[in-house]
């Protein structure tokens, strides 16, 4: 009897010991890949340091595969593209296909989902005076926070003063950035769609968003046996979206490794050098604007923060590897759902903030901005700074998926301020670098924007957030 239960009693033993050992092969593999790149700067061989780096790679790799995470897939896989960017650039920058395929996949699914996610929640809401307050509050919620971004951007550049004594080169062998800033008519105008298929065709999603909440607040005024069996379809529509949606983040690792790997074959690492004290500066003002804003707006918003970080980690990670907010929109809105936040609120909050709560680039454009009147010599007295940022605050509006967009808007602002364009041009080589955290702290504060938003409204589904517990405690 007892020998009989002795192999099940035992299972768990094994699996715990076969963990350990993965562990140990983690960290073998980590002490492996600093090695080579302590090898590297002591003058190691090349090929010893890449056979060092590789090695690291391989026996870290069992470790990610038990683990079975997202998150820890996403960043192994930017390790390795960068290693690889490094040591075979010609063939790294061949795989930028693979991250646009991704794209591709994930554009294709954004406009129904928003569409279906928003239509439904009003539709089967009921109040609609509540859709107007939920905007209302959103739109006051982005602007406090984007001011704010602005400030400390402008708080840190002065305070490290990274571009005083960078000398500007006498030719910047770059191409102009295509578009220029809009005015603020011509944001709002944008705003509301005039084809509702071409804005789908174009990737507009905030009019896609307007569109829904008319087609939303319409269905909503129906007759209840009217309204229900398009409802119905539109509820299976999403649910179908959300499951193509888990099918296409498999390929997510994937993606975020190509992206890295053309990113560091194509510009590569030396020519970073002398904007790392800007790099520097904008990474920890990032994580002060965390740790100093994020984290008290939540807590004091009664927003759980362990599985709110917990859940947001992933958008935030795929964001981050690939430069596009866009590429982690759907992950972002079904880890808010599974938070407990309202699906029509979710739908709502987050693609709105897309054009005005980019607080990562909020937060760039005033350090760029003064880095570049540094670089260029200027030195502007607190009342022009305070001008500066608040044409940048204006001008910042409706940047979304417009490439190279905050040098777009550096560049339409510049001239105003007598701000030499070879200073901006300069940032080039170091802004695929502060793209990536700019946009993992645009993609946090848009998951954050929704949750404060759902918990001010009273609305916030504690039988989803349970239950998301439960199942994520199981899977543990």
């Amino acid at each position: 009897m007892n020998a009989e239960k002795l192999p099940a009693s035992t299972a768990p033993l094994r699996r715990g010991r076969l963990g350990l050992w993965f562990a140990v092969l983690a960290c073998v593999g980590a002490l492996l890949f600093a090695a080579s790149l302590a090898g590297a700067l002591a003058g190691l061989p090349a090929p010893v340091a890449v056979s060092l780096r590789w090695a690291g790679f391989t026996a870290f790799l069992p470790f990610a595969f038990r683990r079975r995470s997202l998150l820890l897939w996403t960043f192994f896989a930017m390790f390795v593209g960068a290693a690889w960017g490094v040591d075979q650039p010609g063939a790294a920058t061949q795989s930028r296909f693979l991250a646009d395929i991704f794209l591709r996949l994930i554009r294709m699914i954004v406009a129904p989902l928003i569409f279906g996610g928003i239509v439904t929640g009003i539709a089967g809401h009921g109040e609609l005076r509540s859709v107007g307050r939920v905007a209302l509050k959103a739109i006051l919620f982005f602007e406090a926070v984007t001011t704010v971004g602005l400030v400390l951007g402008a708080v840190a550049i002065d305070w490290t003063q990274a571009g005083a004594g960078v000398t500007l080169p006498a030719a910047v062998q770059a191409a102009a950035p295509t578009g220029h800033p809009e005015t603020w008519q011509q944001i709002l105008v944008h705003i509301f769609p005039e084809n509702i298929a071409q804005a789908v065709a174009l990737g507009q999603i905030l009019q896609v968003a307007v569109f829904a909440l008319f087609f939303g607040a319409a269905l909503a005024m129906l007759p209840e046996p009217k309204r229900a069996p398009l409802t119905t379809v539109l509820q299976a529509m999403t649910e179908t979206i959300f499951g193509m949606t888990r099918m296409i983040m498999f390929t997510a690792p994937v993606a975020a490794g190509a992206a890295m790997a053309c990113t560091v074959g194509s510009m590569g690492l030396v020519t970073l050098l002398p904007l790392l004290k800007l790099a520097a500066t904008c990474y920890g003002a990032l994580v002060v604007f965390v740790v100093g804003v994020f984290v008290p707006i939540l807590f004091f918003s009664g927003v759980p923060l362990r599985r709110f970080f917990a859940l947001v980690s992933e958008p935030t990670a795929l964001g981050f590897a690939t430069t596009s907010s866009e590429a982690a929109l759907p992950l972002a809105m079904e880890r808010m759902e599974q938070l407990g936040v309202p699906r029509w609120i979710v739908s709502f909050v987050v693609p709105t903030g897309y054009s005005f709560n980019l607080t990562g680039s909020t937060l760039y454009l005033a350090m760029a901005a003064l880095f570049a009147a540094q670089a260029g010599g200027l030195h502007l007295t607190v009342a022009q700074q305070v001008v500066l940022l608040a044409t940048l605050a204006l001008s910042s509006k409706g940047i979304a998926g417009v490439p190279r967009a905050t040098l777009v808007v550096l560049l339409g602002v510049a001239g105003s301020f007598q701000i030499p364009a070879a200073a901006v041009f300069m940032l080039l080589g170091v802004d695929t670098l502060m793209d990536m955290g700019r946009t993992g702290l645009n993609v946090l504060g848009n998951c954050m924007a929704a949750a404060v938003v759902a918990r001010w409204e009273g609305e916030w589904n504690d039988a989803s957030a349970k239950s998301e517990s439960l199942s994520t405690d199981v899977a543990g």
